[in-house]
C-alpha cells in the first residue's frame, strides 16, 4: 500500500475506535509494525493523531496530561475520594498503589498513619508515605512524564508481594471495556497489582466515566469497590452491579 494511502487507512482506523495500538494496524494493514511506527511519528508531526506508548490516538481527549496537570484537576473531588478511601484502610494494612493522580490523593489522607506497608512504583506516593510506613517501591525505567517506574521489571517486582488492597486509578471507565488506561505499560502494572491483592478498590472521578483509552486494563468483575464522587451513568452502573461491584460516592 502507498504511504499517503496507507496513512489515510490508519486515521480511519482511529478516527473510528479512537484509538489503535501499532499490532492491531500493521495486521490489519498488512505492513511490519515498524512501517506503522514512522507512519505514526510523521503523522504525529503534522498534527492528524497523537502518538502515545504502544500505538496512536485522535488528537484530543484520549491523551492523557502530564502527572502535575492531573493532580490540579477536579482537586476537590480527588481530595474527597481519598479520605473515603482512607476510611477503609486498618493499621497495620499492607497496600499497593499505582501511579495515578487520585491514588496520590489517597495516599496523601493516610500520610499520617503508622505501621502501614505499601508497594507502589510512584515516587510521589513512596514520599509521601515513607515518613512513618515501610514502602517498598518498584524499580523499572523511570517515567518523568509520570513520577513512576514502569515496565517488565516494575511488573515483576510488585509481582512478588501478597497485600490486602490494591488502590487503582483509571484512566476511563466504560461500561463495556471496563477499565482503560493510555499506556501498554501502566495497564500492564495495574494487571499485577490486581493479581497480588485481595481486594481492589477503583478511585475515579466522574469525568472518567464513559470514556475509554488505549489499552484495555481489566474488565470490571476484577474490583471489588469503586470511590468516585458522582453516580456513575445508569449503562456503566447497570454493569457495576451485574459484576458485583460496591459503589461509594464520596461526600
Amino acid at each position: 500500500m502507498h504511504r499517503t494511502a496507507r496513512q489515510s487507512a490508519i486515521l480511519a482506523e482511529i478516527s473510528t475506535s479512537g484509538s489503535c495500538t501499532v499490532a492491531d494496524l500493521a495486521r490489519r494493514l498488512d505492513v511490519s509494525g515498524e512501517t506503522i511506527r514512522r507512519d505514526i511519528k510523521r503523522m504525529a508531526s503534522q498534527g492528524l493523531l497523537r502518538k502515545v506508548h504502544g500505538g496512536a490516538t485522535v488528537p484530543g481527549p484520549l491523551h492523557e496530561a502530564s502527572f502535575e496537570q492531573r493532580m490540579t484537576e477536579n482537586a476537590e473531588a480527588k481530595e474527597a475520594i481519598g479520605r473515603a478511601a482512607a476510611a477503609h484502610v486498618a493499621d497495620g494494612e499492607t497496600l499497593s498503589f499505582d501511579t495515578g493522580t487520585t491514588t496520590a490523593y489517597v495516599a496523601r489522607m493516610l500520610a499520617a498513619r503508622r505501621g502501614l506497608t505499601v508497594v507502589t512504583n510512584s515516587l510521589d506516593i513512596a514520599r509521601t508515605m515513607g515518613g512513618t510506613n515501610r514502602v517498598f517501591v518498584a524499580g523499572g525505567t523511570l517515567r518523568v512524564e509520570l513520577g513512576a517506574a514502569l515496565g517488565p521489571t516494575a511488573t515483576e517486582f510488585v509481582s512478588q508481594f501478597r497485600v490486602r488492597t490494591a488502590f487503582l486509578s483509571a484512566g476511563a471507565i466504560d461500561a463495556e471495556d471496563g477499565l482503560t488506561d493510555f499506556d501498554m505499560d501502566e495497564a500492564q502494572f495495574s494487571r499485577a497489582l490486581i493479581e497480588a491483592a485481595e481486594r481492589v478498590i477503583v478511585v475515579a472521578d466522574h469525568s472518567k466515566f464513559g470514556k475509554r483509552a488505549l489499552v484495555r486494563a481489566c474488565a470490571l468483575d476484577r474490583i471489588d469497590m469503586l470511590i468516585t464522587d458522582a453516580a456513575p451513568p445508569p449503562a456503566l452502573a447497570e454493569k457495576l452491579d451485574e459484576a458485583g461491584v460496591v459503589v461509594e460516592i464520596a461526600g
